[in-house]
């Protein structure tokens, strides 16, 4: 029996794939569908999954320009958790978190869910009491959150620097223990498969360059794959919402920025948390490989750019030696950017469009993956049903006019 594992070991090395069978099809498009949402990442992805899972609705596209993931889906640093203010932000992560905890026995396929609590650090005396508001406001709303004194943060996390002669000493924390990480990739794949499964066509290399409308109704689409018809269709493209919206014949009140981040080379485990600093301005978890995955804020200014520039790497680093001193001379693996859109409230848009039988997510700023598999059951049951999910109400494009915005500026401000 083991030699015969590691002869089939050895051909599997080295015939490059050949004979695997696909955890998805390739298939070629049709002519037209009930539906076709376009963009292939986790959120798009999770909509065909519950279209086709709980509405019954299975002749269904997406399309992904490039390769499935390959946006903001496989650039994010992966971070699960539900502790944001607001009563209506509150809600739909914490409707997401719970479909994390069961995501991988739901798709057959390991997302590597990992509850390991996170910790957003207080350094100042209004810090602490911020964090108190948010535990208290978290709690009122059925999400575990507690308020940690400094003794407490310290003896939860070592390697914290402990001085408190720092620029910005450690005064204490909040914390969310069912908060945690997941692997990206695999959810894209979990969810790809799932949805496989159910008879959706998953598309790659299929570019949308323009939008067919019938007077204020959508007919389908142009793609570098040919025409599309669809009765309905989904724009589910973070970072280029703006740009497929403009296609259509409307502007969306959204800015893309690009956001970075970079992992250590790896080592033991030091970290078996996720930390974040508002006020140093960091985040950090160790990766199941040993790697410190590190971020911070967007980029000032607008861009498509998915790659890093040195002052944010530089700014990282800095941020991570004054809170972790043992890193300071680790070297960095790698680094890499993605592409956000944010609205002026730092909330996301989930609903209806202008356009008759349109819908669009997008929005999320740098709180995307956490909302995966909550983003696509709303919007899924959003369009199969032709009215806002109750959870995806408050999230329309019609608050940007009646005022009834919903800031979570301080929530997403590294706490990605």
């Amino acid at each position: 029996m083991r030699r015969y594992n590691f002869v089939q070991l050895l051909r599997n090395a080295i015939g490059f794939g050949e004979g695997w069978q696909e955890a998805w099809r390739s298939p070629e498009p049709k002519p037209s569908y009930d539906v076709v949402i376009v963009g292939g990442g986790g959120h798009g992805l999770a909509t065909a999954y519950y279209l086709a899972k709980l509405h019954g609705i299975r002749n269904v596209a997406v399309l992904e320009k490039g390769w499935l993931g390959g946006g903001n889906t496989g650039r994010n640093t992966t971070v699960v958790r539900s502790n944001y203010l607001w009563d209506e932000s509150a809600a739909i992560y914490e409707h997401s978190l719970k479909l994390w905890e069961g995501l991988s026995q739901e798709l057959n396929y390991n997302v590597m869910f990992s509850q390991r609590n996170l910790v957003m650090l207080a350094h100042t005396e209004h810090e602490q009491n911020e964090a108190s508001r948010r535990v208290h406001a978290n709690r009122l709303n059925g999400i575990d959150a507690e308020i940690w004194s400094r003794e407490q943060t310290l003896a939860f996390i070592p390697i914290l620097n402990p001085s408190m002669d720092i620029r910005y000493p450690v005064m204490g924390a909040s914390a969310q223990p069912r908060a945690g990480i997941a692997r990206h990739d695999a959810v894209a794949w979990g969810f790809a498969r799932g949805a496989d499964a159910l008879g959706v066509d998953i598309i790659q290399n299929c570019e949308v360059i323009g939008v067919r409308r019938e007077g204020s109704r959508i007919v389908g689409l142009d793609t570098t794959r040919g025409k599309i018809d669809a009765k309905k269709v989904a724009f589910v493209a973070a970072g280029h919402s703006s740009v497929l919206a403009e296609l259509a014949g409307f502007r969306l009140p959204i800015e893309s920025h690009p956001l970075q981040a970079m992992v250590s080379e790896p080592i033991k485990p030091v970290l078996d948390t996720v930390v974040m600093s508002g006020t140093v301005h960091a985040y950090v978890s160790q990766s199941d490989k040993g790697e410190l995955v590190m971020g911070a804020g967007i980029d000032a200014f607008n861009s498509y750019a998915q790659r890093g520039s040195l002052p944010i790497l530089e700014e990282i680093a800095s941020a991570m030696i004054e809170l972790f001193p043992i890193v300071s001379r680790l070297k960095i693996l790698r680094s890499w950017g993605g592409i956000v859109d944010i609205c002026p409230d730092a909330s996301p848009i989930i609903g209806k469009t202008p356009v008759d039988e349109l819908f669009i997510n997008c929005g999320w700023g740098t709180g995307g993956f956490k909302a995966t598999p909550g983003s696509g059951w709303v919007l899924a049951d959003t369009i199969a049903n032709d009215r806002p999910h109750k959870l995806a109400e408050p999230f329309s494009m019609e608050r940007f006019a009646s005022g009834r915005l919903i800031d979570e500026h301080g929530a997403a401000a590294v706490a990605h």
